[in-house]
């Protein structure tokens, strides 16, 4: 984070467009100055500056900033309004001239055009408003000259025929961009792709996300791009196996198919009476900790490797096994309390569909729930370096 000075600096320079000043602590206004400085249409490579706290002449407003205030300025990053997931750092609140100010840093985006409640917002000199269709599609050509994770990667020999364009349309578009924007569109659909990072425009191909989440045949470009579930009758893999099945088909509807079956075929219940001649309901497994654990699978899985998610269901626990172990700042020291994305587009589509709340907060609270159930923590194995393995045990008074 700069210095008291550079900040002191920052307030008095009125022209720059790196920085805003405002005295609103609402999600509406920081969010797409977030969005904004995140998209960097000027391509200055170089972070942004809300400066909360200084009126627009550039003067300390006197307001106060409490612990709250904090909270609400930090939850801009994680609670998946704007996305992808933006960079930033808050400042704790700093005394300049007499008054409260907090500084929120925000870092350019390597995977551009960012969106703010599904509007793409940039900034120009002065200027902060919705980018037009042009100036969106500046922001998805630059994207291609950035560094990719393999979700953005052109999956090479494939077409347009390969994706389901009605799931696209009907299941994904409207519920990702904001009907304002749709209205005024304008945009053949492989536009429409490439702005939400499905397709490549210099290769003229869907990427890898596009195959997984619509394609026809996800298979076929991307071998492991499916979930194998196999229950046994015992405790080890040398029992019997009573029933499998396989996920394969595009991402966006096989979630739903994961989450029902899910419900209706992992998940038993049964009355217990008690004491006071009350019934209690009992559960295997908690259904939003497994639904939680089994989707975190799915959405930080390498793609690249040929192997699927496995659910193996035991008569004592539950194992998912997902290829690829812990990917970028997270490590074996601050897992689960960091996040970092191996698929930041699936990470944002999973977000936008429904089935991830919030980034960086489903794997504790799947353990409040399971431990709240009587299932105890589940245990995570870290050190299989290729792979990542949960096992949840069964409640114990099942």
């Amino acid at each position: 984070m700069i210095s008291i000075e550079e900040i002191k600096d920052l307030m008095k320079d009125l022209e720059s467009d790196r920085i805003e000043r405002t005295i609103s602590f609402k999600e509406d206004k920081l969010g797409p100055a977030v969005c904004a400085f995140s998209n960097d249409f000027p391509n200055h490579k170089q972070p942004g500056y809300i400066l909360l706290g200084v009126n627009d002449d550039g003067k300390v407003s006197g307001i106060t900033i409490r612990d709250e205030d904090l909270v609400q300025i930090g939850g801009v990053k994680s609670n998946g309004n704007v996305l992808p997931q933006p960079s930033l750092v808050v400042s704790p609140v700093l005394q300049i001239d007499g008054g409260d100010v907090v500084v929120v840093e925000v870092k350019p985006s390597t995977y551009p055009p960012v969106r703010y409640d599904g509007r793409c917002w940039i900034r120009i000199g002065s200027r902060r408003g919705k980018a037009t269709i042009e100036e969106e599609k500046i922001l998805t050509e630059r994207r291609a000259a950035y560094a990719k994770t393999y979700d953005l990667v052109p999956a090479l020999g494939s077409t347009l025929n390969d994706l389901s364009i009605e799931h696209f349309r009907s299941n994904y578009l409207t519920i990702a961009i904001d009907k304002e924007t749709l209205d005024e569109n304008g945009r053949n659909v492989e536009e429409q792709l490439a702005s939400l990072r499905f397709y490549d425009t210099n290769e003229k191909c869907p990427t890898n996300a596009g195959i997984i989440l619509f394609g026809l045949n996800p298979k076929y470009y991307l071998p492991g791009a499916y979930i194998q579930y196999i229950k046994f009758s015992g405790n080890e893999m040398t029992s019997d196996v009573e029933y499998e099945k396989m996920f394969s088909g595009a991402l966006i509807s096989e979630l739903n198919s994961i989450d029902d079956f899910i419900k209706n075929n992992i998940i038993k219940e049964r009355p217990v009476k008690q004491d006071s001649f009350q019934e209690l309901i009992l559960k295997n497994y908690p259904y939003w900790s497994l639904r939680e654990l089994i989707m975190n699978a799915v959405m930080h899985r390498s793609y690249e490797s040929n192997a699927p998610i496995y659910i193996y269901e035991f008569a004592n626990r539950i194992e998912i096994i997902n290829p690829g172990g812990l990917f970028g700042d997270v490590n074996e020291q601050n897992f689960p309390n960091a996040s970092d994305y191996r698929n930041i587009v699936l990470a944002e589509a999973m977000k936008i569909l429904g089935y991830v709340n919030r980034f960086n907060y489903g794997i504790n609270r799947a353990k409040e729930e399971l431990i709240k159930n009587g299932n105890g923590e589940p245990i995570f194995d870290i050190s299989l370096i290729t792979k990542f393995k949960v096992t949840i045990p069964i409640n114990i008074k099942w």
